[in-house]
């Protein structure tokens, strides 16, 4: 044990060997370690011109727009966003709130749009907007007001360019004049277009408004507020702190009562769609059809349990069920749905028990399964008509790692792998299905982004970001990590997979210390093949290994292993990586006595839930902005898993922080929260500290003022954040002297 501790003390302290190690500074300073990376990508309607997003090198929280041509050349900037940022400018709280539930964390260009001719890009910068013109290059100023336009877009023909401003749609035409207000009566509590917290938040769904292919109509949401819960909460900032009256649904309360309307640009009043009787529903998705002669709308009830697809008469809002989905669970919400040019269309279902993509008639009968198998559909990405195939990704092989593939819609055959193997794909098709651009990455490999013709050919890089001497994590490539991937038991048989890193140099006859980080809650897989945040190798060189298991409840499995965890959150989940705690504290290289865990959100919460298990294997946690009551979480994220209180109280019980925090031991936590956070509200964290202080229990904590749950956070805040928790870590599973 003293050899461990020599060991260890001099990986923790400066001077020796430990003098060329990676500093925490530099993780958090320009160039990004990771090299250049596009985001954003998309290929232009004529599919000669490649747009992305590309952080500035001089800071890498500042993204420009870039483009860069199919035939070849160099990559060329088209919009500058320093040369644009206006000094003083402040978002408004709208355009703010909006950041945050989209996870931007980037200013300058942060989203841009084209037409579906190609002519124009529109971008917002800071709260105005910039229409960029193919034809000769140019730049124009299209707003310049005290508000913030929000959801720019540019019309599918690229006649118009449409966003909201005040509450209300406005238009305005793309070639110059005057923009005009669609609907005038829009308020802070009726407003018109915009897409409600929940649907922003939870439902992935980012507009309230739809071009029509032809630009005659939009359809657009009229939502009301009013009969939400206003929830004060106190957002602290450096120089004071306001009151926030925020109307926040939360789990059993009132939602916001959303309508949908089509308005014509000619004028007139706009025609309501029939949703049903029942108010109290969600409005999940809006397409057109491929000639505008038909509205789908995708409604999903309140409990989550059923969704209909609705076929709209958009000049006169009459509407019919094409197919309905139900699930004894929840039914997940998608963008697989694919309107077809000859009426039929393609979606994707988990009713065998795994998500695969179907193809319908256009009067909503079954045609025939598109795809099968035990492994699920990731996501429809694209189809090429003319041959009618469909483009999906997939975890096809194994759940660590994802492909692009291709199956014919038109007759059965097994699907054909487009991306070859071995790590994590990102891709986006273009249009017609002719191309596409994808973004590889592995453990050793940085994000590249190529363009790609259908069958894989690689046409163009976009960012090879090759990992040579040049590159920035050059001088520590041989401390980057080879990740060991495998597979161990949960209660009910399930493989839950995991994945440990371990330092360079590593020695199996010592015994180390485990940093386990871990997530755990729906919607979100830790163990991928993909490249490791830079920050990681400070935990590493500092002596520690890094472990992340996948418990049930997680994505890329089947229907049973993400429902297991329907009724009871905070249950198996905790259950799983309690044994993967244990696995750990099993194997020769660990020490038992010094396994920690931290995670962010749900993993907050999950680092709470297990440090005060029985028997509990962790000895020290860092909780980031943990949800520690469910009833103080929103309505279509928390009654998706645990339904309403009243119909679940023992569920919303078992899962509630506070009541297990006698098991927590003194001087083992460090709590971590924004102070302005409107998504986990920052009570979630006062109130574990109210109850620690109140039982005597030492503990530390840390919060930061102004900041949010993910946008706003700056290079300073997030270095000072790992320091805070890499030293948490470092003094509390150090070795006993």
């Amino acid at each position: 044990m003293k050899l461990v501790a020599g060991v260890l003390a001099l990986a923790l302290t400066a001077g020796g060997a430990a003098a060329a190690d990676l500093a925490l500074e530099r993780v958090y300073s320009a160039p990004d370690l990771s090299g250049p990376r596009a985001r954003g990508v998309a290929l232009s309607p004529d599919g000669t011109l490649v747009t992305y997003l590309r952080a500035r090198a001089d800071n890498p929280r500042v993204t420009d727009l870039w483009a860069a041509d199919v035939a070849g050349g160099a990559p060329r900037r088209l919009i500058d966003s320093a040369a644009l940022i206006p000094g003083e400018r402040v978002l408004s709280e709208a355009e703010k709130s909006r950041r945050e539930r989209q996870g931007v964390q980037t200013s300058g260009v942060v989203s841009y749009d084209w037409d579906d001719e190609g002519r124009f890009i529109l971008a917002p910068v800071e709260g105005d907007l910039w229409l960029w013109s193919r034809s000769d290059g140019s730049l124009r100023r299209l707003t310049d007001t005290p508000e913030d336009e929000i959801d720019a877009r540019v019309s599918p023909r690229g006649g118009f360019v449409s966003f909201v401003r005040g509450d209300n749609l406005w238009v305005a035409p793309a070639g110059g004049g005057d923009a005009r207000a669609l609907t005038q009566d829009g308020s802070e509590l009726q407003s018109w277009a915009t897409a409600e917290f929940i649907a922003q938040e939870e439902m992935d769904r980012q507009t309230g408004y739809w071009w029509s292919p032809d630009e005659t109509r939009i359809a657009l949401t009229r939502t009301d507020l009013s009969g939400v819960d206003v929830v004060e909460r106190l957002d602290v900032n450096a120089a004071g702190a306001v009151i926030v009256a925020q109307r926040y649904p939360r789990t059993g309360r009132p939602n916001a009562r959303v309508e949908l309307f089509v308005a014509s640009l000619a004028g007139g009043v706009p025609v309501r769609v029939d949703l049903g009787p029942d108010a109290d529903i969600y409005l999940a998705r809006v397409d057109w059809s491929r000639d505008g002669r038909t509205l789908y709308v995708q409604r999903q009830s309140r409990d989550q349990k059923r969704l209909d697809l609705l076929a709209v008469n958009p000049a006169d809002g009459r509407s019919r069920v094409l197919l309905t989905e139900t699930s004894a669970h929840w039914v997940e919400l998608s963008d697989d749905f694919r309107a077809l040019k000859d009426g039929t269309f393609l979606w994707s279902s988990e009713r065998s028990g795994w998500k695969h993509l179907y193809l319908h008639g256009a009067d909503g009968r079954l045609i025939r399964q598109v795809t099968r198998g035990d492994w699920p559909v990731d996501a429809l990405q694209g189809v090429d008509e003319a041959r009618g195939v469909a483009f999906f990704t997939a975890n096809r092989d194994t759940p660590v790692e994802r492909r692009l593939y291709e199956v014919s819609w038109k007759r059965p055959e097994p699907p054909r792998a487009i991306t070859p193997a071995g790590g994590w794909w990102t891709v986006k098709v273009a249009g017609r299905g002719t191309a596409f651009t994808g973004t590889y990455e592995d453990p050793a490999t940085p994000p590249r982004t190529g363009l790609y013709r259908a069958d894989g050919t690689l046409v163009r890089w976009v960012e090879e970001n090759p990992l040579d001497s040049s590159h920035p994590m050059a001088p520590y490539r041989d401390r980057l990590p080879v990740p060991e991937f495998g597979t161990l038991k949960a209660q009910d048989g399930s493989d839950l997979w995991w994945s440990l890193r371990k330092p360079a140099g590593f020695d199996p006859s010592r015994r180390y210390p485990v940093v386990v980080k871990v997530y755990g809650g729906p919607g979100n897989a830790q163990v991928r093949k993909v490249w490791s945040d830079p920050a990681d190798l400070l935990y590493l060189q500092s002596g520690f290994l890094l472990f992340s298991v996948d418990n049930r409840g997680t994505p890329n499995r089947s229907q049973a292993f993400k429902t297991a965890i329907d009724r009871r959150l905070g249950q198996l989940e905790v259950d799983d990586q309690v044994a993967g705690g244990r696995w750990l504290a099993g194997q020769s290289f660990v020490d038992p006595a010094r396994i920690g865990v931290t995670g962010w959100s749900y993993g907050g919460y999950m680092a709470l839930m297990l440090l005060t298990a029985p028997d509990t294997p962790f000895t020290a946690g860092v909780s980031g902005a943990p949800p520690t009551d469910w009833t103080l979480y929103d309505t279509h994220y928390t009654e998706r898993y645990m339904g309403r209180p009243s119909e679940n109280p023992a569920g919303y019980a078992a899962s509630e922080v506070t009541a297990r925090l006698g098991r927590l031991k003194p001087d083992s936590l460090l709590l971590i929260h924004g102070m302005a956070d409107d998504n986990v509200t920052f009570d979630n964290s006062t109130r574990v500290m109210a109850d620690l202080q109140a039982r005597g229990t030492a503990f530390e904590a840390m919060v930061y003022p102004g900041l949010r749950h993910r946008a706003g956070w700056t290079q300073a805040n997030l270095m000072h954040r790992t320091r805070a928790t890499l030293d948490f870590f470092k003094r509390k599973l150090a070795p006993a002297r």
